[in-house]
Order: C-alpha cells, then sequence, then structure tokens
C-alpha cells in the first residue's frame, strides 16, 4: 500500500501554484490558477484582485475546490492533492500581516490588501483532502481515483 499521506505533503510543500475552483452566481464553474502559501495547519492563502471572477464567487459562496499538482511530470505519472475547502477574504492586518510572513519574499505590507486596495488575500480551511492513485491490470492503466488522506490536525 502506497504511503499517500508522505506522497502529499511532498506535493504540498514542491509545489508552487493550485488551482481554485469556485462557482458563479448563475451556477456555471470557474477554474483559476494562482501562486499560493501554506501554513502548518494546511490552510491555503493567495493574493488576487478583488473583481476577478474567482474573488466575487468566493464572497457569494465559499465553498471551494483546490487541486496542487505538478503540471510537469510526463503523461501517466502524474499525482495531485485535492482539497475540499471554505474559503473567505482576510480583512484583518494582523491576520494579511501573518500571511506575508509564511513566504519570505514577500515584501508587502498588509495595508495594500484592505480598503480601497484593488487586491485581497484568500484563506481556504481545508475541510477534506484526498491523493489521486491508479490501478493498472498487466501493465495496463485501468482507473484512476483518489484516496482520502488524513492531513488535518496531525
Amino acid at each position: 500500500m502506497a504511503d499517500y499521506e508522505e506522497k502529499a505533503k511532498k506535493i504540498l510543500e514542491s509545489v508552487r501554484y493550485a488551482t481554485v475552483a469556485t462557482v458563479t452566481p448563475e451556477g456555471k464553474g470557474w477554474n483559476t490558477p494562482v501562486a499560493h502559501d501554506m501554513d502548518e495547519n494546511l490552510n491555503v492563502y493567495w493574493f488576487s484582485d478583488k473583481e476577478n471572477q474567482h474573488s466575487k464567487n468566493i464572497r457569494q459562496n465559499p465553498h471551494t475546490f483546490i487541486v496542487i499538482y505538478d503540471s510537469t511530470i510526463p503523461d501517466g505519472e502524474g499525482e495531485g492533492v485535492y482539497i475540499e475547502a471554505l474559503t473567505e477574504e482576510l480583512l484583518s492586518e494582523e491576520e494579511i500581516s501573518r500571511v506575508l510572513e509564511i513566504n519570505p519574499s514577500n515584501t508587502e505590507k498588509a495595508a495594500s490588501f484592505l480598503g480601497e486596495s484593488i487586491r485581497r488575500c484568500y484563506k481556504a480551511t481545508p475541510q477534506r483532502i484526498w491523493i489521486n492513485d491508479a490501478e493498472e491490470k498487466e501493465g495496463v492503466f485501468i482507473r484512476d481515483y483518489r484516496v482520502e488522506v488524513n492531513l488535518l490536525n496531525n
């Protein structure tokens, strides 16, 4: 049996980009790639224009689905982490300051994401996490599937 938790941790530690799926008020799916940071509790953070469609969607519906995967891996070898999350726009200067400290290359101030500023800071709190695996028979790919992993509260 594969060590799914260790594989998922490795992906989360090494991949900088995520795809965030939201739903428009009309019920249409909307995917957005973002550069993200992650804290020790696996909360996912990113900064986006408050008028982008995904930002508007989050204000209307906090349920998001995030996929983090290495898109440079050859076909058939890829693994990804899937996160069901509740997402919010952060409104506290103190909390945004903590987010900015996660990545030492961040040089902006929290005030750059509040008030009349164009960009906002978003926090996705994981509810459930999965990693993908594949079934093969005699070396032939049959199907892929997700395996839930317990990374929360570890």
